[in-house]
């Protein structure tokens, strides 16, 4: 049995988490199933508790991680959340703690869901489109957030033209993702509407041409990595300064998470922002002299810059 299929309706329109290898199931009739629709109830939006997993380089967040942040986002407003069987029990039990309700097979997912997500490995999803290809029509919208795969692909696999790609990043699993999308060839513009509300229950959402796609990965998807190790680095150089552990690790996190959300509260410009902390002949800026030694900004645009050539390089591979 493979991961995890759901759908979530807000009483207008079911979305769909697609897992592969269940469509073939002999459990499974040939027949149309009747579509239930649930009455209206509200769904606690607890913690996350499914463990996030990947190489944040090839952008593999964990779909159930992302599967349960989307549902956590829109459970307020959400008349039912289903999902098919899960192969991990905790995972089930994730889903159920925000009152999924399980259905038997993916197969029923597609058949009752209007917009169904592919959300599984890369390295498998041409066997999910070929296998969901026979349960398609065109009142099915496809949404891919599977790592490096290019609109052509999932369109000519799928023989789908109704289709977004979107690209999330790991902060999606606490609601902070930075995701981009990109429309098919019959995708419309009620279409992208509606992904941008789903996706912005876990972050920002922008849309953007295909061909931006693997600078988005250099910047967004790896982006969390150098941050992550920037936050490393100052609070470790708190600790060689003389504080406590705990203290530095807190004030170094701490103060990214303000510094960007001042930029992306204020408006102003990240270089305007710094020049408002450097007064002359102070501590900021005789710290910045120090990065500005080590070529600090060239080293975050080199490493931008290769990690978007390392995209396009794995994406011809």
């Amino acid at each position: 049995m493979s991961d995890p299929a759901c759908w979530v309706s807000n009483g207008q329109r079911i979305w769909g988490f697609w897992a592969p290898g269940q469509v073939t199931s002999k459990t499974h009739p040939k027949k149309k199933i009747q579509r239930r629709r649930a009455t209206a109830a509200q769904f606690p939006a607890p913690p996350l508790r499914a463990p996030t997993s990947g190489d944040p380089g090839h952008r593999r967040v964990a779909p159930t991680a992302i599967q349960l942040s989307i549902a956590r986002g829109v459970a307020a407003s959400a008349t039912a959340i289903r999902t098919a069987p899960h192969r991990r029990p905790e995972r089930a039990e994730a889903f159920s703690s925000i009152g999924a309700h399980i259905l038997e097979t993916n197969a029923q997912v597609v058949d009752d869901s209007d917009v169904i997500v592919i959300s599984v490995k890369p390295q498998i999803v041409r066997q999910v489109l070929v296998e969901l290809k026979p349960l398609l029509s065109e009142e099915k919208l496809l949404v891919s957030i599977a790592a490096g795969i290019k609109m052509e692909d999932l369109q000519g696999w799928s023989g789908h033209r109704r289709f977004i790609r979107v690209m999330p990043n790991t902060p999606s699993a606490v609601g902070q993702a930075a995701s981009v999308m990109c429309l098919g060839e019959m995708a419309t513009e009620n279409d992208e509407n509606r992904v941008r509300s789903l996706f912005s229950a876990i972050g920002k959402v922008w849309t953007a041409e295909e061909k931006y796609f693997d600078a988005v990965t250099g910047l967004s998807g790896s982006g969390p990595a150098y941050i992550f190790l920037a936050i490393e680095a100052m609070a470790d150089g708190g600790v060689a300064a003389g504080l406590p552990r705990d203290l530095a690790l807190g004030l170094a996190s701490q103060t990214v998470l303000g510094a960007a959300t001042m930029v992306n509260k204020t408006g102003k410009h990240p270089g305007q922002l710094k020049d408002m902390v450097t007064s002359p002949a102070g501590t900021t800026i005789t710290g910045i002299q120090e990065l500005e030694k080590g070529a600090f900004r060239g080293t975050l645009i080199n490493a931008v810059v290769a990690a978007t050539k390392r995209c396009r390089e794995l994406s011809q591979s």
